[in-house]
């Protein structure tokens, strides 16, 4: 089936075929069931496939978090849907002490098929306890696997992808991407999960972001085409493992690298993938690695400093004119 799409409208659409498919699929988290999620990612499905595949539970993240673990090591399939990853930090002890380490410590013997879907990211005046991206925090958990999808076609594939494996997932979905539009082929067949996406060929420099920023950088590229700068945009997809392969190819081709995150600078995903590229393709660079991220403080609750503290297509553009004449660096981290 071809169409346009938005990004709840795709995963939506993963999830109800996936639940179609397999009756091991079920879904819970908060508001999830009759309500139909709080961005409508379950929309309809609490009617289609009822309250035992579609499960409301109570407002206690390591409650029921924990639960779907228990839930993939008997052999269900569960996809947890915690309703802001700020919330994800209560549900941390069943992400990380056992999701992510019990297959490992089984020696394989319980593989662990669960699916933690859970928006996050600077939306609109959301304030700094509900504006958190915590992938700094999640990339730091071996064993967990983390998908981040900027487009509708992605949040299909990469969902439908997650709930057939059998390996702990965390998709982390920007809220400001729900209502987003894109096209759609959910016949086609997908990428593999974890390989990164060429979005915008070029020659000047390489420009990697994930999730919005991702989308943010193929704006900042389009402005600087105008000005005869050739800027190739490459969306990770991916934060655990990242498509190093993928990056470092552009690297070699346009000898300068931006990376672009929303979150603040200091110890963040940035952080690794500057030490890693830096390592990696420090002979294919004419100019050190250098980072735009969001502003190291707790997002503002005002409109316009809750704007001026993430990175913006303008702002990507002028930390790209700055990364090419060889200024000092302005406030990319």
């Amino acid at each position: 089936m071809n169409g346009t799409m938005t990004c709840w409208q795709a995963l939506n659409q993963a999830l109800d075929r996936e639940m179609a498919a397999d009756d091991s699929v079920f879904v819970l988290g908060e508001d999830v069931g009759l309500y139909g999620g709080s961005y409508r990612v379950t929309e309809g499905l609490y009617a289609k496939y009822g309250e035992w595949r579609v499960r409301d539970t109570p407002i206690s993240e390591g409650g029921f978090t924990g639960l779907g673990v228990g839930a993939a090591l008997v052999g269900m399939r569960p996809v947890v849907e915690i309703m802001t990853v700020n919330f994800a930090l209560l549900a941390l002890d069943a992400i990380v002490n056992m999701a992510a380490k019990v297959p490992f410590m089984s020696g394989g013997q319980f593989p662990m098929p669960l699916v933690v879907r859970t928006p996050g990211g600077v939306a609109r005046q959301l304030a700094a306890q509900h504006s958190q991206r915590l992938e700094h925090t999640l990339m730091n958990v071996p064993g967990l696997r983390i998908a981040v999808p900027s487009t509708p076609q992605d949040a299909y594939w990469q969902l439908r992808q997650a709930i057939r494996s059998d390996e702990p997932i965390v998709l982390l979905e920007h809220e400001l991407l729900y209502f987003e539009q894109g096209g759609v082929d959910t016949d086609a067949p997908p990428p593999p999960m974890h390989r990164a996406a060429l979005r915008r060929a070029g020659d000047d420099v390489t420009i990697i972001g994930y999730s919005r920023t991702a989308l943010l950088a193929e704006q900042a590229a389009g402005r600087l085409a105008k000005e005869g700068i050739s800027a190739e945009v490459i969306d990770l997809r991916s934060l655990r493992p990242i498509d190093w392969e993928t990056c470092r190819q552009s690297v070699e081709k346009t000898h300068h690298l931006l990376i672009v995150e929303e979150d603040c600078g200091f110890a963040g995903a940035g952080a690794e993938l500057a030490a890693q590229l830096g390592e990696r393709c420090f002979h294919l660079l004419d100019a050190p690695v250098r980072r735009h991220a969001g502003l190291d403080l707790p997002t503002p609750y005002n409109g316009t400093l809750e704007a001026a503290s993430i990175p913006t297509p303008s702002s990507i553009a002028g930390a790209v004119r700055r990364l090419l004449d060889g200024s000092a660096p302005g406030d990319e981290t």
